[in-house]
């Protein structure tokens, strides 16, 4: 997604330093499948219909380490912890026998996508190493901080993109001649997609993925609360240390484009029809009577001269476009570029969500945040609230405004394919 970086014009920059460490998998002989011990990132389950079928599907599934189930955020975090402490001390997860880095692989009907997991040295948004183009949310960062803090682990990868040259050497070849050999772990998941893993360790190998990245830059494409976390969890421990570094997938969009997709919203407590009310005092509503990849295509359409927005929660989608001049110059910041201006997030969080709807993104009760189109629809007509779908952002519009240090509106994009959390994590005390 970002470029790789250019010595002449930033020669303060650092680039990326993947160091190495010890996988901690799971035994295929003490679970019943590695597919029914993986989840979603957990940001990705839509609770709590996705949590109760992954605990389901296997005892051992990740989801009881990243999604934790219990009265309070403490008893939550420390329920994890002995989980990892249980898991490990039985042989259920166990360590790699020596540091390396992982490739990884990830394929469907129409997508492959390989890349390398590694243990990223952490660096601040000023350096620009590594560049976030989403705000957070600290009660988010909060939680995962207390969650990371309890088991000492990087239980996920994060997802993280640079764009290298397609040079015959470096990281990429090592990964293209490391994906000849037979796997480590090979696994397909309910949702089609293929996994499989291989463990680099051979000194030559190490070196030429490091000597490749110490040039690159890398944008965050999912993540931007782990990274947040990481970042805080730096600073509270000694230097150097294993909180020096975090969990990271890293991705060559040169050689594997990733799909770029919207997440929606999901309002709990504002039912369908108050939404329209408010909102055809400042947008042209109009009523689509159609399924939803239909909708969909609607939406896209109207995407294309201005902002555009699908409500759905009452059996129907009503489209929203043409918004008020006057609306947003009252309530969009002006300080910022004209494409961050523009962007449908923005307008969503700025106008709507703020001015007309008077909801605060910050509030659980009041806003969810998901990625699959159809379960937002789903939740919305079953408990009488109102789904807000949106069209994805460009890919090149997110990587101008992460090099311009310009975040977006949190939630604003959703890249994958996304790692599957429980492939490979990442104990810090081993």
């Amino acid at each position: 997604m970002s470029e790789a970086g250019h010595a002449e014009e930033t020669p303060e920059r650092s680039g990326l330093e993947l160091v190495p460490f010890r996988g901690v998998r799971y035994d295929p002989d003490r679970v019943g499948s590695l597919a029914a011990v993986t989840s979603p990132p957990y940001d990705v389950v839509v609770r709590p219909d996705g949590l109760l079928y992954l605990e389901s599907a296997d005892p051992h599934n990740i989801v009881r380490l990243i999604l934790p189930q219990a009265t309070a955020p403490a008893a939550r975090n420390a329920q994890a912890a002995a989980t990892l402490h249980r898991w490990l001390g039985e042989g259920v997860l166990v360590a790699d026998a020596e540091p390396g880095l992982y490739v990884y692989e990830q394929r469907d009907a129409g997508m492959l996508q390989r890349g390398i997991i590694g243990a990223l040295r952490l660096s601040d948004a000023a350096e620009g190493t590594v560049l976030p183009h989403e705000d957070v949310m600290p009660h988010v960062v909060a939680d995962r901080a207390d969650l990371m803090r309890a088991t000492r682990a990087n239980l996920e990868p994060l997802l993280l993109t640079y764009r290298g040259n397609g040079s015959r050497t470096g990281a990429g070849a090592v990964v293209e001649r490391t994906a000849e050999r037979p796997p480590l772990l090979s696994t397909t998941t309910e949702d089609g997609f293929s996994h499989r893993l291989w463990a680099v360790t051979d000194p030559a190998d190490l070196r030429e993925i490091q000597s490749d990245l110490a040039h690159q830059q890398a944008l965050i494409a999912d993540g931007h609360h782990r990274w947040a976390t990481y970042l805080r969890l730096r600073g509270e421990f000694p230097s150097p240390g294993p909180w020096d570094q975090g969990l990271v997938l890293l991705v060559d969009t040169a050689r594997y484009p990733l799909r770029v997709r919207a997440i929606h919203r999901l309002l709990h407590k504002l039912p369908v029809s108050e939404a329209l009310a408010a909102a055809a005092e400042h947008f042209r509503v109009h009523r689509l009577d159609v399924p939803l990849p239909q909708a969909l295509h609607a939406l896209a359409d109207a995407a294309h001269t201005g902002n555009a927005f699908l409500l759905a929660g009452d059996g129907a989608f009503h489209l929203l476009d043409r918004p008020d001049p006057e609306l947003l110059a009252r309530t969009v910041p002006a300080d910022r570029p004209a494409a961050w201006r523009t962007l449908d997030a923005t307008v969503l969080h700025a106008a709507l969500l703020d001015h007309v709807w008077h909801i605060s993104e910050n509030s659980p009760d009041d806003i969810a945040y998901i990625h699959d189109t159809a379960a937002t629809v789903e939740k919305a007509e079953r408990d009488g609230g109102t789904a807000v779908l949106l069209h994805p952002v460009r890919e090149d519009v997110v990587r101008d405004l992460a090099r311009q240090g310009v975040t977006m509106p949190r939630k604003s994009t959703s890249f994958g394919p996304k790692p599957a959390s429980g492939l490979v994590l990442r104990a810090l005390e081993l």
